[in-house]
This record gives structure tokens, C-alpha cells and sequence, in this order.
């Protein structure tokens, strides 16, 4: 498939999200921060596209969008913040997805005229182009606009879509697989894995009806943390049709014990140290048992849900390449049950934080439990590349020089060019790694971050560049506190010569 096919966002779509982000100054005049931006305009967002889908049969008769939206005055905010209350209220409300969509929602609208402003507007929206080119990307790019916004914060739960495209495209998702989320933040790698699927059989028409059933119904697991980002999340898999049940829930917990196993797994899940130094409470880790480290927990749980001969695509930051102690063990397990068959190294930029340094993870799991890895393949996109910001978003185009070096085999199989020390493209067997201490932040260009980042002009690249370096530093300040507070040896850094 061409890789412009998995664009979603075209320009009328575009200029209603345009339209929808401009109401957020409305929601500003009313005190509502950038973090809630989002949240609220998913409420009336939801009743609204259900009113121009057909399927307000779903809310009870008085909270639907004809009956909220034509009310004016404090009559109108009154009756609204009731229909939240009662929509999220489980012996009001039947429907399970309505009901978990609006559980504990409250606005913080408190100027009627403010409501009245965002319900006319909303009506006056192309509601006609919007249906024609798919709700779900709509939303998608409200989602989207929300996360390139510093000051929002979104960033974090929100992967950037032609990364996101360019896994699922390299991983090629099938019908009839269990294709799991473990950090399902707004739906980005769910939502483009149904659509891989859906094209390529005419969206299910091609399928049997029980396999189509499996497909909306069965094919998708996983869980969601924060309640917030739950939230935006089943939205948006309503609004493409997608109803499988996504957890809300940590899976680092007993939650992501019961996520079962998996054909596929495709995720991002969040850096950083679990709050307070917690740790894991999975019966079934260990390796980072005793570990806040979110992301090495991850991989372990990634590695467990794994069926024999499945595969995943995580991103994971670069302390999951190099850190010693639990990181070593993990990288040494990793390699012996599964066959990590290629390594790409992410530019810095493409997410909410410049500093964080980031990377992909492509590999199968093993039908024994050791030797899976022969050989390792490491694409740099990372050194020589030009920073991304505001004034270079990233695009679908980027990943092309990837791709093709990748190959079309899902696994990691084809056939493959070592482009040696001048070239992106290089390999390093099990056994060059192994004299490395299994250490897998492995370099060759010359790395001209620095300078990169120095090209940018936008303030808000800029801000974002210093708030990533912070963000950095302050992890690896959580990481030497762990260590200090457990048994494990701290590296003294070598005395300047």
C-alpha cells in the first residue's frame, strides 16, 4: 500500500478541525485550561455526532443534542451539567460505552452564553463533509491539533500518526489476530491498525461474517491509565467503528495480567518512574519486579503477552538500550526468548519533549526460550537529520528510506544491506552485543543534535527543547535515587583527566 493511502487528515477535514480548535478561546474566556480544552469539547462533540449518525437511541430522550442544543440561558447550562451527571450515572444510562465515556464527567463551563456559543457553533460546522470523510477523522485530527499545542500537554499520550503509520504499515496487522495496546493513550496505534485491516479487505466486506464480527468486536485489547485519555480514547473508537472493551486500567498491574495473549503488539507506553517509587504489582514478573522503571516494565510485560512466534513494535527511550543492572538483565532476556531482529533510532522532536531520545523496538517471540537472536539491525534516523518542530512537522515521507531498508517482510526476514560505517543500515551480531554487556545504544554517524536543535527558531520549539532536557535530567535524578534507596551499585563517573 502506498503510504499517502494512510493519510487521514485531507483539507476540508482540516478546516473543521480548524473550526473546533477555535472554539477552544470560548472555552478559555470561561477559565478552562489547555489540558481540559479537548475533554469538554468531547462531551458535546459525542451527542452531537450521535445526533448525525443515527444512533441517539443510545442517550435517554431528554439528553439529546436537539434537546440540549436548543436551549438558551442558564435553563440550557443548568439542564447540561444535569446530563452529564446523568449520563455517567449507571442506573440512568444502559449503554456501556456512553456510560464509561461520561463517567465522573463535570464541565467547567460557568457562563451560559459561553454554552449557547459552542452549541451554535458546533451546529454550524459541514456536518454533511465531515460524515463524507469519516467522523473518526475528524476527531483523530482535533486529537492531533490538541497534541502539537505545547501548552497543552498532550503530547505525551498522543504518538505522532506517521510514526504510528509507518509501524503498523512494517508489522502489516491481519485479520483474525489479537492485536494488543498495553498504553492505549487516545487509540492512535488501534485506530490505524483497523484501518491497515480494513483496506485491505474492502472494511470487512471481504471477510465472513463471524471473522467481521471478530474483527469489531474481539481483534483489539488493552488499557488506558489515565481516565481523562480513557476517555478521548473510546470516543475514538466509537467513531470508527471499533467496539472492542479497551481497559481503564495500569497494566503493570493485575489489569495487564488479564489482557491475555497477543499476536501483535503495538505501542508507546509512558516514560518515566511509577508515582512514588511503586512498583510492578504483577504476580508474574521477574525481571523488573523490583523496578519504578515504567519502561522496562513494559517490555517485560510485552515480552510475556507475546504467543509463540508473535510479534511487537514498542518505542521505548534510550535508557532501555543502555541501562545497567535491571536493564541489562532485561535486554540479555528480551534476546534470549525473542528474536530482536531490528532497532530504529528515532530523531529528537517528534514528541512532546525535544530532549527525550527515543527508539523502536521490532521484534518476534521465539518458540524456545533461548538463542532467538542471531543478529541485531540498527537504522539511524537520528544523527544528520535536521531537528522537527513546529516549522518541520513530522511526515509519512521521513520513514520512506526506513521502510525500504526494512523490507516486506513483517518479521524481519528479508533480505537486507549493511550500508556499513558511512550509511544508516547497519548490523551487529548476538555475539559483537555480548561484548558489549548486552548494551544496545549503538551509534556510528556523528550525532549533530546540538546543532539541530540551535536551527530552531519557533519559541515553542525552542521551550519544548529545554522542557525535554529538564524532563531527561530529572529522570535520570528519579533513577539514582532508586538506585541509592536499593542494593544495587551505583557507576562512580570517571575524575576529568
Amino acid at each position: 500500500m502506498e503510504a499517502s493511502e494512510l493519510t487521514r487528515t485531507s483539507a476540508t477535514t482540516s478546516t473543521i478541525v480548524a473550526k473546533l480548535w477555535s472554539l477552544c478561546h470560548v472555552l478559555r474566556d470561561d477559565g478552562i485550561t489547555y489540558q481540559e480544552y479537548v475533554t469538554e469539547l468531547t462531551y458535546l462533540l459525542f451527542l452531537k455526532m450521535l445526533a448525525e449518525t443515527g444512533h441517539e437511541e443510545r442517550l435517554p430522550k431528554n439528553y439529546r443534542w436537539a434537546d440540549i442544543a436548543g436551549r438558551g440561558g442558564m435553563d440550557q447550562l443548568t439542564h447540561y451539567k444535569q446530563a452529564l451527571l446523568d449520563l455517567g450515572n449507571p442506573g440512568l444510562t444502559k449503554d456501556p460505552t456512553v456510560l464509561a465515556i461520561f463517567t465522573d464527567a463535570q464541565t467547567k463551563l460557568r457562563k451560559p452564553t459561553n454554552l449557547k456559543s459552542l452549541t451554535t457553533d458546533i451546529d454550524k460546522l459541514d456536518w454533511f463533509s465531515a460524515r463524507e470523510e469519516g467522523l473518526g477523522n475528524l476527531y483523530e485530527g482535533l486529537l492531533e491539533k490538541n497534541a502539537s499545542e505545547k501548552k497543552s500537554g498532550a503530547g505525551q499520550y498522543f504518538t505522532p500518526r506517521p510514526l504510528i503509520d509507518c509501524i503498523v504499515r512494517l508489522v502489516q496487522p491481519q485479520p483474525g489476530e489479537v492485536i494488543q495496546d498495553p498504553a492505549a493513550g487516545t487509540g492512535g496505534f488501534i485506530v490505524a491498525a483497523d484501518r491497515y485491516i480494513k483496506d485491505h479487505t474492502d472494511d470487512l466486506f471481504k471477510l465472513p461474517k463471524d471473522k467481521a464480527h471478530f474483527q469489531r468486536h474481539n481483534a483489539f485489547t488493552g488499557s488506558e491509565l489515565v481516565h481523562d485519555t480513557h476517555r478521548l480514547l473510546l470516543m475514538n473508537l466509537m467513531l470508527h467503528d471499533i467496539q472492542c472493551a479497551i481497559e481503564n486500567g495500569d497494566s503493570l498491574s493485575p489489569v495487564g495480567e488479564g489482557l491475555g495473549k497477543a499476536d501483535l503488539i503495538i505501542t508507546n507506553p509512558p516514560f518515566g518512574t511509577k508515582k512514588g517509587g511503586g512498583r510492578p504489582t504483577r504476580s508474574d514478573f521477574s525481571i523488573t519486579a523490583d523496578t519504578s522503571n515504567k519502561q522496562l516494565a513494559f517490555v517485560e510485560h510485552i515480552v510475556r503477552a507475546l504467543k509463540p512466534g508473535a510479534r511487537a513494535a514498542v518505542v521505548v527511550p534510550d535508557n532501555v538500550l543502555f541501562e545497567d543492572n535491571t536493564g541489562r538483565r532485561l535486554r540479555t532476556w528480551l534476546m534470549d526468548l525473542c528474536n530482536l531482529h531490528t532497532v530504529l533510532r528515532l530523531p529528537t522532536g517528534i514528541f512532546y519533549a525535544q530532549g527525550v531520545k527515543t527508539n523502536v523496538l521490532f521484534f518476534t517471540r521465539g518458540k524456545t526460550d533461548s538463542g532467538n537472536t542471531k543478529a541485531v539491525w540498527f537504522f539511524d534516523l537520528r544523527a544528520n537529520v535536521p531537528a522537527f518542530g513546529k516549522t518541520r512537522p513530522l511526515k509519512v515521507e521521513d520513514f520512506a528510506e526506513f521502510e525500504q531498508a526494512f523490507g516486506k517482510d513483517p518479521l524481519g526476514k528479508s533480505k537486507r544491506n549493511d550500508e556499513g560505517e558511512d550509511g544508516r543500515f547497519r548490523c551487529f551480531t548476538r555475539e559483537a552485543i555480548k561484548e558489549r554487556n548486552d548494551n544496545l545504544d549503538i551509534s556510528w554517524l556523528r550525532d549533530t543534535e546540538a546543532e539541530a536543535e540551535e536551527g530552531l527558531t519557533e519559541p515553542e520549539d525552542i521551550a519544548a527543547a529545554i522542557m525535554g532536557h529538564l524532563r531527561a535530567a530529572l529522570a535520570e535524578i528519579d533513577e539514582l535515587n532508586e538506585k541509592l534507596e536499593s542494593d544495587e551499585p551505583v557507576p562512580v563517573p570517571e575524575a576529568a583527566e
